[in-house]
């Protein structure tokens, strides 16, 4: 039986409990963040990871290239100022502060195809704020640096078995970057490849006791390596309606593994969204256009505008929060969130 089967099951029979919505803000403790390398001499690959956890330091505006490696925050801050409103430019957390003591549950990030362990800082820094330990993994190969370098990684399922191995390896790296965290509370989530690269990490690895995945299936042909019938602890998916980078076929895939999952599991249609309507880096790019501004409707080709940037990262960001303290900590009000239907989605649950 995976971890806190028990604790799950009893929140369960709290069905009268009503939902925690402070999930939907900043929760008690104050944000910190720091960036680091860690080296997987095994694999000969180094790996950008940022940490998010409860601090005692006051957090302050923070431009978000301020939050990325050396190395890459002058190219991080010409991409901003070139790119539209939608992404993200400042967090309010402290840069560089110090873990609060405790014994925090972990939460790992895997990043969409071509992004940043930055890509979704919003929902790592509120699981922050409600007294998770966040790591998030730069994919080396995969990055936005790689793409503007000319040369982006296929996916492939050789692909997704480095990126599984490197949120595998990051984890096993953790105890020696922050020394607050609880290894028997350990969830995994991702957008895009990232949803099917934290499938993968689900299935290899025994420590994780809930999975989530943003705008792309976890099980799925294009990709192999991932049964959603061995993903027995309790999984979500939130599925953006006009997602035309994965089409209709692949929101059709997520509602099947939402079908098909033999444990417990949520699923959210949120109408008016886009591929990047999840993400911090949504817009950045070109690539990662569908989502912000003026699109075309993936289910009929019609104009439309897309679900305004600041709401979809709200809301992905109460969804994941609610599910990790449902899931991880046992917590009876973030479960009765999970079955709301705020921010205008369509909330399933089996």
């Amino acid at each position: 039986m995976r971890p806190l089967a028990i604790l799950v099951a009893v929140a369960a029979c709290h069905t009268d409990v009503p939902p925690d919505r402070t999930v939907e803000t900043n929760g008690t403790f104050a944000v910190g963040t720091s960036a680091t390398t860690i080296t997987d001499a095994t694999r000969s690959r180094t790996l950008g990871v940022q940490l998010w956890f409860p601090t005692a330091d006051a957090p302050a505006p923070t431009a978000f290239d301020q939050l990325e490696l050396p190395a890459n925050q002058v190219m991080y801050a010409g991409l901003l100022a070139s790119a539209p409103s939608c992404p993200t430019r400042t967090l309010a957390v402290a840069n560089h502060g110090q873990p609060l003591a405790g014994s925090f549950p972990v939460v790992l990030f895997s990043h969409c195809h071509s992004c940043t362990r930055l890509a979704n800082a919003t929902t790592a820094a509120r699981l922050a704020s409600h007294g998770f330990v966040v790591a998030a993994v730069d994919h080396t190969s995969d990055t936005v640096w790689d793409h503007l370098a000319g040369h982006d990684s296929d996916i492939t399922s050789a692909v997704l078995e480095i990126r599984a191995a490197d949120v595998r390896f990051l984890l096993d790296t953790l105890p020696a970057l922050i020394d607050d965290i609880d290894p028997a509370r350990v969830g995994v989530f991702g957008h895009s490849f990232g949803s099917v690269t934290a499938g993968r990490v689900a299935q290899l690895d025994d420590r994780v006791s809930a999975a989530a995945g943003l705008c792309a299936p976890m099980d799925n042909p294009l990709t192999p390596g991932v049964s959603i019938a061995a993903l027995t602890m309790p999984l979500m998916f939130i599925v953006a309606e006009e997602d035309n980078s994965i089409t209709e076929f692949g929101n059709t895939l997520i509602r099947n593994n939402f079908r098909d999952a033999p444990g417990e599991v949520w699923k959210y249609e949120v109408p008016d969204a886009g591929h990047w309507s999840v993400s911090d880096e949504g817009g950045l790019l070109p690539i990662f256009a569908p989502g912000c501004g003026p699109g075309k409707r993936q289910t009929d080709g019609s104009d439309f505008t897309y679900l305004e940037p600041e709401t979809g990262r709200a809301l992905t960001a109460a969804y994941v929060t609610a599910f990790f303290k449902a899931t991880l900590l046992g917590d009876a009000g973030a479960r009765s969130y999970l079955d709301t239907a705020s921010f205008g989605v369509t909330a399933d649950h089996r």
